[in-house]
């Protein structure tokens, strides 16, 4: 299995230069950062501090990508029902470019209703939203003119470059743990980006049958917010996980150090 963290990069925490270099130095193979543009104010009191000082992912993946080699860059999780499909596209073909094809994209739909219907998505409409924006992507990445026709998305023969360096794009991990996320997997991503153990490895079965039987091929999984526990880690390994994402915290440089040094030594522990 292999292994990488995961961070919400703050004014808080260390800048992100200095923190690709450190996980590229502990070989520790990717780093993930997630997402929110802001909290809404009757929120805010529900969630830790982090969520609201977040950077910019494309920012901060931008300027890891620019102090290291071989690091794999993540979204994780990006929430593309608050983004624009178009603009996001030519963000993440551009990143790839200049990263060298190091960019990985973790999907969700997104959790808090006020946050989401902020950017003009109706929340029970998320995941059709969700859906087409990937797929619209998807189409712009792969030709030269691309179309697309969907009821949240709809274009006709637009051309956009650069185009990824990644061959035929950026993997798409669909995020979520609900009863239908294994649907959305098979539909329209590259992979699984799970973050419950509940069920996983019956779950993680059910994908790579299905996909078999689809002519999909096996699915591979990244685990996000792996905690740093043995227990928890090989029961990871026992339900065919491929890569797990250790959750460091977002505080100051001497303890997202140590937290990244206890990272590579679990992973150490079990490559």
């Amino acid at each position: 299995m292999d292994f990488g963290v995961a961070i919400f990069v703050t004014d808080e925490t260390p800048a992100p230069a200095d923190l690709g270099r450190l996980v590229e130095e502990r070989g520790l193979g990717a780093l993930f950062v997630p997402e929110h543009t802001h909290m809404p104010h009757d929120t805010v009191r529900e969630v830790d501090r982090k969520y609201y000082r977040c950077l910019d992912p494309f920012v901060t993946l931008t300027a890891a990508a620019a102090a290291t080699t071989t690091l794999r860059l993540g979204f994780g999780i990006m929430l593309l029902t608050q983004r624009d499909p178009i603009t996001t596209a030519k963000a993440i073909a551009s990143l790839d470019l200049v990263s060298g094809g190091r960019v990985e994209v973790g999907l969700g739909a997104g959790w808090n209703v006020p946050e989401v219907e902020n950017h003009g998505t109706p929340f029970d409409r998320r995941f059709g939203v969700m859906r087409e924006r990937a797929e619209a992507m998807r189409a712009i990445w792969t030709h030269d003119e691309a179309s697309y026709h969907g009821r949240h998305v709809d274009f006709e023969r637009i051309m956009s470059w650069p185009k990824p360096v990644q061959s035929p794009h950026p993997p798409l991990w669909v995020g979520g743990t609900g009863e239908r996320v294994l649907d959305r997997v098979l539909r329209y991503g590259d992979g699984w980006f799970p973050n419950s153990r509940a069920r996983l490895r019956e779950r993680i079965a059910d994908l790579r049958r299905r996909g078999e039987e689809a002519g999909r091929g096996r699915f591979p999984v990244t685990y996000f917010g792996a905690p740093l526990e043995a227990e928890a880690v090989e029961e990871l390994v026992a339900a065919e996980v491929d890569r797990a994402l250790f959750m460091l915290p977002s505080g100051g440089a001497g303890e997202v150090e140590g937290a990244a040094d206890a990272a590579a030594a679990m992973a150490g522990r079990f490559r």
